[in-house]
């Protein structure tokens, strides 16, 4: 398998806030298999640190009012040309996130809550067809895999 991952999940320093989402379970797994780390939002020329993003109909609006769609759709353009590129089986990505989310994205209010979505990244990845994968979806999936062996 090939494998397409969030950069922050493998501890890269690319999160908004300066920080990751490094995953101990993830990178342990993934030391036996191929992959490639990518943060669309810093390939689309978002800085480290930047404002937190919400998508907002359709817009991506960050916490000071701007509109910062042009980089997370530049962005998730040329992550997904990696992704096509690397021949990507499957994509581990970071939850809730505007760019990477899977399932449920935050609600555009920067109230803390959660509503039904992809982020841009993931959806374009669904259009290409390759599964992606909440990064909590799968270590549980992962976990149920070794207890059934």
């Amino acid at each position: 398998m090939r494998y397409i991952v969030s950069a922050c999940l493998m501890g890269a320093k690319c999160k908004y806030n300066g920080g990751s989402n490094a995953c101990k379970e993830l990178s342990a797994y993934l030391k036996e298999h191929t992959f490639r780390c990518v943060c669309p939002e810093v390939l689309g020329g978002l800085p480290v640190p930047r404002a937190c993003v919400e998508i907002q109909n359709g817009c991506f609006i960050n916490t000071d009012h701007e509109d910062v769609s042009d980089a997370f759709l530049a962005g998730a353009h040329s992550a997904t040309e990696i992704a096509l590129q690397f021949q990507t089986d499957a994509a581990i990505l970071q939850s809730r996130s505007p760019s990477c989310g899977v399932h449920t994205v935050y609600s555009g209010n920067f109230d803390g809550r959660l509503i039904a979505g992809n982020g841009i990244f993931a959806q374009k990845l669904i259009e290409h067809k390759i599964p992606v994968y909440d990064v909590q979806e799968f270590i549980s999936e992962m976990q149920g895999e070794r207890k059934n062996k």
